[in-house]
């Protein structure tokens, strides 16, 4: 699946991941391959993509947390999701 994550500033992350964790307003939630389409808004916290690699050009926003599982993380202030047909969009701050 394609994630796209936008800050005021730049994109931060355009690419094929696994699967995507993220600090929704009631709680942390899972977006997989085939997911429903849905809309949400985000709190603080992290953003974690689950993929082998974020690329060169994007690494230095984000912290590579498991060797093992290729884990990255990129600090969230606030924003907003939209993903559907394996594509999601994060706006974010």
């Amino acid at each position: 699946m394609n994630i796209k994550i936008l800050t005021p500033e730049s994109v931060i992350f355009e690419g094929e991941v696994d699967s995507v964790l993220l600090p929704g307003k009631n709680g942390e939630f899972h977006i997989m391959k085939n997911h429903a389409a849905v809309v949400s808004s985000l709190e603080g916290g992290k953003i974690k993509l689950f993929t082998k690699s974020v690329g060169e050009e994007y690494q230095k926003y984000f912290t590579k947390e498991k060797e093992k599982d290729a884990l990255y993380t990129f600090p969230l202030v606030s924003g907003v999701v939209e993903f559907s047909n394996n594509k999601g969009i994060i706006l974010c701050e």
